[in-house]
């Protein structure tokens, strides 16, 4: 019987990177995941994906705060160890983030050098670090968001950041080819979470305009999302490699 794969999403407490996580646990991924403050609800997931029959464990992690990434990887191999007794894991998923609605005219530094350390900064210099660890022929997933196709006012920090992801993803694919890895990025269109205050899921007049506007005629669920970072991480999607896929259920079109 072929070893469980291990996979690491980050942010996975609540929101888009639960619902990766346990899409990945219920396709026979054993799954680590990171949180930032949430620690009962990360050990909650954990406790959903062993109830699936799989191997779980949670660690956290402030990927806005790259100095701690040398002791998150020092921490990830001895759980590697401990856990499951390698010194390896196979898909990475760079979840992790927040949101910040901000018009251009009013956005500080502040809120500028937040954003770029969690959506930038963190997800490079975590994946670098993270490079030793993950085994040949593994798959890395990167997540953007629509915003980088059209634009909706107040998100020009975050969306610009995420175009950076999309083009480091080309990169990543390229120079990590070599090995085996495939990176792939998935953007979402607007989902209803608690991300960015929860505006979409909680304000009726942006849900009735984001529905209005996307070919499927609703906003998009948590559901959506976690079965497609799933199927980048099988077998089937070995060849797909160095794509932007977008999963918005057809908006702004």
């Amino acid at each position: 019987m072929e070893t469980s794969k291990i996979a690491l999403v980050t942010g996975a407490s609540r929101g888009l990177g639960k619902n990766m996580a346990i899409a990945l646990a219920q396709k026979g991924n054993d799954v680590i995941i990171t949180y930032n403050s949430k620690k009962e609800e990360a050990e909650e997931v954990v406790s959903t994906i062993e109830f699936l029959g799989r191997k779980a464990a949670a660690i956290p992690l402030n990927v806005g705060e790259a100095k701690t990434f040398t002791d998150f990887s020092s921490q990830l191999s001895r759980v590697l160890k401990e856990k499951w007794n390698s010194t390896n894991f196979h898909f990475l998923v760079n979840n992790a983030g927040i949101g910040i609605n901000t018009p251009f005219a009013e956005t500080t530094e502040e809120q500028f050098d937040l954003l770029t350390n969690i959506h930038f900064k963190g997800v490079y210099f975590l994946t670098q670090k993270l490079l030793p660890l993950i085994a040949d022929g593994g798959r890395i997933i990167t997540v953007s968001t629509g915003l980088t196709r059209f634009a909706m006012p107040g998100y020009s920090v975050y969306a610009s950041l995420k175009g950076a992801i999309e083009v480091l993803t080309k990169y990543l694919a390229k120079e990590l080819g070599a090995r085996g890895i495939a990176v792939n990025t998935i953007a979402p269109g607007a989902i209803e979470t608690d991300f960015g205050g929860g505006v979409v899921r909680d304000n009726e007049q942006v849900n009735k305009v984001i529905a209005a506007n996307t070919a499927l005629g609703r906003v998009g669920l948590p559901d959506d999302i976690g079965g497609v970072v799933a199927f980048l991480c099988a077998e089937e999607a070995r060849w797909v490699n160095a794509q932007r896929l977008e999963v918005s259920g057809g908006m702004n079109l």
